[in-house]
């Protein structure tokens, strides 16, 4: 053996190869593989980088490892200003959030960045590269995958927080550079999804938890987030499953949104065109084949399980939208090819909504006949409660029973103040703009107020709750379509006064509302309680500031933006106690229910007006509002019925059904 390793490695010389020496040669199968040696290699016959494998097995027992400790990675520097995780979780969603350590009998410091400075720095600088255990992210891995009502409204209203946040640093942006503003939810959505802030992960036919009919997204990323639609782009999402011979698609959900030739007038039928085949300006339209959401389709229909149905409907307040709707399960019944306009051949699915299932997308089409004719809205008493003192009409309607209206009132639009609240330590913040205000002007007393940045974006939508609201008032010069004027410019959605089943009279909307939408002021007769001495806890038709509400984050979370730029502090600073009674005259405000998980949240609104400031309590959407769903704000507790206070007294049942009802109200 020797000699014949020793021949096969020498190299013989020219001319002296002998012919008839045979070579004894092993198969590479029996010879064992030799790795470099590396003394930084780690242990084990396997190069660096790579874990064992078969027939190499991983080092067993304490011998040493030579082997380097692991290097952390590299982290940004802006990123370690991000809070600490916090263990508490908000019940209401499966949400939590952390606050930056506090020193005790210090309030820790915060660096702030000049408007002027701001404003030269685009929006992507203020967004934090921050690791996943840097944000409290509040969702478990059974969550991710399967979700609930609670776990789908959270992420939701973060997602909705986080765009609100990042679309206001634009304006800022486009308002000193006159740039295009980009799309705050492509952004909101991309940090939220490296984050793993997402639910219903794991595909499904059928319903999805948590997400129920007649929801409604102003985004397809939020469709995505919650998983009812995992396509951002594409109308047909599916899943593999194992069929009897091979993997095939099968359809869980669609979106008609009309860029196909659809039909889809009908609330339980709808044609369906195929995807593909379409022309744009870098190819022209053929014929579409039946691959991937189309072969899904198909094959739906042959094993007839159930299709998400999601409806995208034109948005009234901006034309180059939509607003999706969720109207539920259909099933596929048949399918055909047909000549579209441009000469090819498109598939067409009739897919038809099963029985028994809630109003989602006939809700929408039952509005818009109101919208035509308000005749022929069932239960009709009043064409317009407020008799033109608002620039919508208010419906006053009864399906339930024959009751008439409600008792007699004075429709007034604003708030009567008994005597001027001229606040004695605020000096006058009106501005000098000669043209709408606009954010991160360095010379806007009412930005420099609002921090330096407009409270409201696109239109008229908070961005986020504050201990104060500075608007525009009166006195200021700037023009009449300055956009921080919101609460003080009247009605902006439909509304509806109706009879409910069992709470008294209510208040819905027969438009959809988004997220931070103002809603109405609580109108009235204001008085200061301080001064008046007045007690406002007892008694319908009363807003007591003074009351404890519950508390809950609206705002966005820190982790995502550069700390100095979120508005941490949601607790209100109410420049004196306030009571504002609506029992002779008042505006719809009045009509609004309790609920211990509301929809609406009310926030403090001061302008001035000849040198003297006035407050509002302003109402504004929580999260996205379907039509037709009763608008609810929490009435608070009087402070001498919290923890600690006098025994309760005048509490009532409360009906108002949600998951967290507390049982009564007072």
């Amino acid at each position: 053996m020797e000699g014949g390793s020793g021949a096969f490695n020498s190299t013989p010389s020219p001319g002296s190869f002998d012919k008839s020496r045979v070579f004894d040669v092993k198969p590479l199968r029996t010879l064992t593989p030799v790795f470099p040696s590396n003394p930084q290699a780690p242990f084990g016959p396997y190069p660096p980088g790579f874990a064992p494998f078969y027939p190499f097995s991983p080092q067993q027992g304490g011998g040493p490892d030579p082997s380097p400790p692991p290097q952390p990675p590299a982290v940004p520097l802006r990123s370690f200003r991000a809070p600490e995780p916090s263990s508490h979780e908000n019940g209401t969603g499966g949400g939590s959030y952390s606050e930056p350590p506090k020193r005790a009998g210090r309030r820790p410091a915060v660096r702030t960045i000049p408007i002027a400075k701001r404003a030269k720095r685009g929006p992507d600088d203020f967004l934090l590269p921050a690791p996943n255990d840097s944000v409290v992210l509040g969702i478990t891995q059974a969550q991710k995958e399967d979700g609930d009502r609670g776990t789908v409204l959270s992420i939701l209203m973060r997602f909705d927080a986080l765009r609100r946040k990042v679309g206001q640093l634009e304006d800022v942006k486009d308002s000193q550079h006159n740039g295009n503003a980009k799309r705050a939810d492509l952004k909101a959505s991309a940090i939220l999804m490296s984050n793993s802030i997402r639910t219903n992960t794991k595909k499904r036919t059928g319903h999805v938890p948590g997400v129920e009919i007649g929801d409604i997204f102003f985004f397809r990323m939020e469709m995505c987030l919650v998983g009812l639609h995992a396509q951002s782009m594409a109308g047909i999402d599916y899943l593999i499953v194992r069929g009897d011979r091979e993997e095939e698609p099968l359809a869980t959900s669609i979106v008609s949104s009309g860029y196909y030739d659809n039909a889809a007038d009908d609330t339980d039928i709808l044609i369906y065109s195929g995807h593909g085949g379409s022309s744009n300006k870098n190819k022209e339209a053929s014929d579409q084949k039946l691959v991937r959401g189309n072969l899904a389709l198909e094959r739906s229909l042959q094993k007839g399980n159930e299709v998400r149905v999601i409806r995208g409907l034109k948005d009234a307040n901006s034309p180059t939208t939509k607003i999706y709707v969720y109207d539920g399960l259909y099933t596929i019944q048949e399918s055909w090819v047909e000549k579209a306009k441009t000469g090819c051949n498109i598939f067409k699915y009739k897919i038809v909504r099963m029985s028994g299932q809630p109003g989602g997308f006939s809700v929408w089409k039952s509005v818009a006949q109101w919208k035509e004719s308000v005749s022929s809205r069932v239960g009709l008493i009043l064409h317009d409660l407020t008799l033109a003192a608002e620039t919508i009409p208010v419906a006053l309607v009864n399906d339930v029973d024959g009751e008439r209206g409600p008792t007699c009132f004075t429709y007034l639009a604003s708030v009567r103040y008994s005597k001027s609240f001229k606040l004695s330590h605020q000096t006058s913040f009106a501005c000098n703009c000669r043209n709408a205000c606009q954010s991160g002007d360095e010379n806007c007393a009412c930005m420099t107020k609002n921090g330096g940045q407009t409270p409201y974006i696109g239109n008229g939508v908070l961005v986020c709750r504050k201990p104060l609201v500075y608007e525009c008032g009166p006195t200021c010069p700037c023009t009449a379509n300055c956009k921080n004027r919101v609460s003080q410019t009247g009605l902006k959605v439909h509304l509806e006064v109706f009879k409910t089943k069992d709470r008294g009279w209510g208040l819905r909307s027969w438009d959809p509302i988004r997220a931070g939408t103002f809603i109405c002021i609580y109108a009235g007769e204001a008085t200061n309680k301080a001064i008046s001495g007045e007690v406002g806890d007892s008694g319908d038709y009363v807003f007591d500031t003074t009351r404890v509400y519950d508390s809950f984050r609206w705002n966005c979370e820190p982790g995502f933006i550069e700390e100095d730029l979120i508005d941490t502090n949601e607790e209100y600073d109410m420049p004196y106690p306030l009571v504002i009674s609506a029992r002779n005259v008042g505006n719809v405000a009045r009509f609004m229910n309790h609920s211990c998980e509301p929809n609406t949240f009310w926030q403090p609104v001061v302008y001035e007006n000849n040198s003297e400031t006035y407050l509002n309590v302003a109402f504004f959407a929580m999260r996205h509002i379907p039509p037709m769903t009763e608008l609810t704000y929490d009435y608070g507790t009087p402070r001498d019925d919290v923890p600690g206070g006098s025994n309760g007294h005048g509490r009532m049942r409360c009906l108002c059904g949600s998951t967290r009802c507390k049982g009564y109200f007072v």
